[in-house]
Parts: C-alpha cells; sequence; structure tokens
C-alpha cells in the first residue's frame, strides 16, 4: 500500500448537502475528513436536478434556492479544511487487519480511512429517461429532466409528466410564469405534499390523470405539442407545449455498496439509532440510511450527519469520554 497514503479519520462517501455538513461536524470533532463524490461538482441531487428550485423545508430558512444553500453548505464544509475528491465512484471496500479500510475508486484510486460515512443519498443518480420514440432528439433543447434555469420556462406552454413530491414542486414553481401548464400523472393520485396538491387543484393548470405521454410532436429542432393517452379508456389526446418536464424518478446505481456485505432495508441501508451500520466502523447519513420512522428531509439529514460523526468519533476513541460539542466551543 506505501506509506505516502495518508490515513484519515473518517471518509465521507457523497458530497450532497447531508455529506457537505457531516463533513463540517467532523471538522469539529477534529477529525482528519475527506470527502468523495461521484459527480464533477459538490451538492449532489440538489445541485444536479434542482438548482432554482426554492426549498422551504429547513428550521431557521424560510426560502432558500436549492443553488444557494449548497454554496453555503460549501462554504461551511471548507471550514476545517477537508480534503475533497471529485469524479469519482467508490466501487471497492477491503477491511484491513488492523481494522482500517481500503477504498477504491472506479479510476483505481486508493483511499485509505479509520470509518466511513456514507451519504450518498439514494446512490448514484441519472434522471430517469422518457421512453417515447424519438425523444432523445429533443434532449438538451425543449425536453428536461432538471430545471436549470427558470427563463426557459418563462411564457412558455409547459408540459409536466411526473409523481411524488419532485413534478409537484416544479408545478407549483413554474405555475406563476409559465403561460399555459399542463401536468400528466399515470395514477389517478398523486403522492406528495398536501400542500402541493392543493394548490395545483386549485390553479389554472390542467391536470390528466391517469394519462401518460405517447408521443412528441415537432420538427426535430422545436416542440410543438405532445400526444397523451388515458390509462384507463385508452383515448388520445393532443396538448401544446413548447417545453416538456420529466421528473419519473432516478435510476439508482447502490450495486457495489450491495457487495460490500452491508444491510439493506426498504431501499436503504439498515442503520440503529446510532446511524451505525451492521459493519462496525461504517456509519450511513441522509436518504441512504434506513430506520423506523425515517424522515427523508434535508433537516433530518443535518441530524443524522453529527450523529455518525459522533458515533465514528467514538469509535475510533473508545477510551474516550465523548463530550458534546457546539459552535460557540468553536467560534
Amino acid at each position: 500500500m506505501g506509506n505516502e497514503m495518508k490515513l484519515y479519520d473518517v471518509t465521507i462517501i457523497g458530497g450532497g448537502p447531508i455529506g457537505l455538513f457531516t463533513a463540517f461536524y467532523c471538522g469539529m470533532r477534529e477529525m482528519e475528513t475527506k470527502i468523495i463524490e461521484y459527480l464533477p461538482f459538490l451538492g449532489g441531487k440538489v445541485s444536479y436536478f434542482y438548482p432554482e428550485k426554492t426549498i422551504r423545508d429547513i428550521g431557521g430558512i424560510p426560502a432558500i434556492t436549492g443553488e444557494e444553500l449548497i454554496k453555503q453548505l460549501e462554504e461551511q464544509s471548507r471550514t476545517f479544511d477537508p480534503t475533497i475528491v471529485l469524479n469519482q465512484q467508490v466501487v471497492g471496500l477491503e477491511q484491513l487487519e488492523d481494522g482500517t479500510f481500503l477504498l477504491t475508486s472506479h479510476i483505481g484510486e486508493k483511499h485509505h480511512t479509520k470509518t466511513i460515512i456514507l451519504a450518498t443519498g439514494f446512490g448514484v443518480l441519472k434522471s430517469t429517461k422518457l421512453d417515447v420514440e424519438g425523444a432523445e432528439k429533443y434532449e438538451g433543447r425543449h425536453l428536461h429532466y432538471t430545471v436549470e434555469s427558470l427563463e426557459c420556462f418563462k411564457d412558455k406552454r409547459v408540459l409536466i409528466s411526473g409523481w411524488g413530491n419532485s413534478a409537484l414542486d416544479w408545478a407549483n414553481e413554474l405555475l406563476p410564469i409559465t403561460k399555459q401548464l399542463s401536468v400528466v400523472h399515470r395514477r389517478n393520485e398523486f403522492s406528495g405534499l398536501e400542500r402541493y396538491i392543493t394548490n395545483l387543484r386549485n390553479s389554472s393548470a390542467a391536470i390528466l390523470s391517469p394519462y401518460i405521454i405517447e408521443e412528441l410532436h415537432g420538427d426535430g429542432q422545436n416542440l410543438s405539442c405532445a400526444s397523451v393517452k388515458n390509462l384507463e379508456t385508452g383515448k388520445v389526446h393532443m396538448i401544446e407545449a413548447d417545453e416538456v418536464l420529466v421528473n419519473h424518478g432516478f435510476l439508482i446505481d447502490s450495486r457495489p455498496m450491495k457487495e460490500w456485505g452491508l444491510e439493506f432495508q426498504k431501499g436503504g441501508i439498515k442503520v440503529d439509532r446510532f446511524m451505525q451500520t451492521n459493519i462496525k466502523g461504517i456509519f450511513a447519513a441522509g436518504d441512504i440510511a434506513s430506520y423506523q420512522n425515517k424522515l427523508h428531509l434535508i433537516a433530518g439529514g443535518f441530524f443524522e450527519g453529527p450523529t455518525a460523526v459522533n458515533s465514528a468519533k467514538a469509535y475510533i476513541h473508545p477510551e474516550k469520554e465523548l463530550k458534546p460539542i457546539y459552535s460557540t466551543t468553536h467560534f
């Protein structure tokens, strides 16, 4: 392995909001910290899928865009100068004889660490593509899987296809600026926060359920409309659309972690109240962590991350009493 490889106290796999705040708290506990992120930038799902979306469910912050939240979290995470590695997916895990871990990335780079905190969200994320013939012609122009700029939807006829909170969020966000908003949903009932559903139903948006997009129509460059099919009757309707936004969820690559011997439940990694996984020295926080009555909120992850850090600290130094640490202790 060579003596040149630095041994870190903790390596955080995942540079999203939870990973970033966790790195800050590692610094508070005076732990040598490394973050490894698969994407070429920090911020994870927030930066990738909804940088312009307004986030309202973090205590003390009435409203903040995803981009601004990540900017502040990144600044906070760098307070104690963690090592940050981008563009690497961790695929290999080996526990050495001394109890430390050797991680291997998809490009073969090795990372040596005493403990690991998994903050990967649900895994490596990619949008589920619209399964319609010829759809790829419009990708990057008028077929969107994320919103990089609200401006491209302003005064446009917009069709949203999706279900759950993400589609509802964007429908409510885009409603005030679009010329016409239509939402198609493959089920009769939406799943998501009740307020978003009520706001949408009481708005001018056209809601079609249970429908799916059957075909996109245009000249290969610009869209003009879309065919949508009623799943109960089979009847097809035409909806005028300049822009189509698809929120069909994510393709999640968590295969490497499933080969490490971690115990999974309900799509996540099972943890106890200390955020400890079934492998001693490996902890989890955020969406990937699974336990009874789990609340999938960023605010919840902000609690889980420091809990995992405290547990990692106690794992490294079991002989020491773990005293509470507050930001006022350092600043």
